[in-house]
Formats: C-alpha cells, structure tokens, sequence
C-alpha cells in the first residue's frame, strides 16, 4: 500500500484508528531533502505494507498537526502506536535506515 496523504482534519483519526503502527512523514513542498525521501518512504510504504501503514502531512498546508506534535525541522519522522508517539526521527534517510528505524521502534 503507498503512503497516503492526511490534512489536519484528518490526521487523529487515521492515527486512533490504525491496527498497525503508523509512520508519519512531515514534509514541506520547499523541502529539497525531503523530495530527496520521497522515493524511499513510497518503497518501504509498498515493502511493509500490512505490518505498517505510511502517512505524509504538508506542514505549510496543514500547521495545526505539526505544531501540535512540536515539528521543528523538515523532515521528520514520527511512528505512532495504539495513536501515541512511539518514536521521532529528524532528517532525511535512506531506504534501508528508513526500514531498519521502523523495524527497531514499531
């Protein structure tokens, strides 16, 4: 399954209503590195699906979530379990360290 994109409104219930853990991407359109993840998260998105679910929220389009969670920087990477935050990565990753932090945390 590929990620999916989440505004604001919708955020807390993909999160609360999730059987596996999910993996947030906090990006911004602005963001060179994190155009530069893109790809990767796509891929373990499509590798692990079922185990997790991949969402990405634009801050600039959707500030509420972002400050809410206290995102600073671009990108960051939150895992969610049972709708709390399980782990928090800041900066870009590669497909492999992407894969490996989720298997480690989630």
């Amino acid at each position: 399954m590929a990620a999916i994109d989440v505004t604001d409104d919708e955020f807390d219930g993909v999160i609360a209503n999730s059987d596996v853990p999910v993996v947030v991407d906090f990006w911004a359109e602005w963001c060179g590195p994190c155009k530069q993840m893109s790809p990767h998260l796509e891929a373990v998105a499509e590798e692990m699906a079922g185990k997790v679910k991949v969402a990405k929220i634009n801050v600039d389009e959707n500030p509420m979530t972002g400050s809410k969670y206290g995102v600073r920087g671009m990108p960051t990477l939150m895992i969610f379990k049972d709708g709390k935050v399980a782990a928090t990565h800041l900066g870009a990753m590669s497909k492999q360290a992407i894969a490996d932090w989720i298997k480690q945390s989630a």
